[in-house]
C-alpha cells in the first residue's frame, strides 16, 4: 500500500547512469515485477511490491494529468517517455526518465505494460519542475480533482499546440 501517511524528507536519491529500474504491471497497473534496482531506490522488498498499484512510488509533486496522457497514450497501444518524480519508501524522492510500453500476448493482446526507467539529464529536470509546479498549481484550482487533471491536460494540450510540435517531440527537446 502507498505510503502517504510518510512526510516528505526533501532528499533525493540517486541511482548509477548504467542502471535501469525495470517494473512490469498488468492491466490495472498493479506490479508483477521489480528488478532490484527499483526495489532498491524505492526502498522496498520484492514482497511489498508485488500485487500492489504502481502509485505506491508516486510522488505529490507529480501532476496528475501527466499520468492521464500515460494512460491514454498506452490504452492506444504506444508506447511513452515522460520525467517522473518518485517517492521512496521513507519519503525521500527520485527523478526517472521512464519509457514505458505494452506488453503483448503471443495473439497481440495488451496484457500489462513494461516500465524501463533511466537517470535523467538534470538539465531537464530543471525544465520540468517549473512545469510540473504549474500543472499541480491548475490540478489545484479547480473544483475536483477530475476537473482538476482535466484543465492541466488541457493546459499540456494548448502548451504543444503554441510550440507546434508533438508530445514526444517536446519531451526530447528539454
Amino acid at each position: 500500500m502507498a505510503r502517504r501517511d510518510v512526510p516528505l524528507t526533501g532528499v533525493e536519491r540517486f541511482f548509477e547512469p548504467d542502471e535501469v529500474i525495470v517494473s512490469k504491471t498488468d492491466l490495472k497497473g498493479r506490479i508483477t515485477y521489480a528488478n532490484r534496482v527499483f526495489q532498491r531506490v524505492a526502498g522496498y522488498g520484492e514482497e511489498e511490491l508485488l500485487g500492489q498499484p504502481h502509485s505506491i512510488v508516486r510522488h505529490p509533486d507529480m501532476p496528475r494529468c501527466v499520468f492521464k496522457l500515460l494512460w491514454d497514450t498506452l490504452g492506444a497501444g504506444q508506447e511513452i517517455f515522460a520525467y517522473v518524480i518518485n517517492r521512496a519508501r521513507n519519503g525521500d524522492h527520485y527523478w526517472v526518465f521512464a519509457h514505458v510500453t505494452p506488453s503483448y500476448d503471443e495473439s497481440g493482446r495488451v496484457i500489462g505494460y513494461h516500465s524501463s526507467r533511466r537517470v535523467p539529464e538534470r538539465s531537464a529536470i530543471e525544465k520540468v519542475v517549473p512545469l510540473y509546479r504549474t500543472l499541480l498549481e491548475i490540478e489545484d484550482r479547480q473544483a475536483d480533482r477530475k476537473q482538476g487533471m482535466e484543465a492541466a491536460f488541457a493546459a499540456v494540450v494548448a502548451l504543444l499546440t503554441e510550440k507546434g510540435i508533438g508530445y514526444d517531440e517536446f519531451v526530447f527537446s528539454l
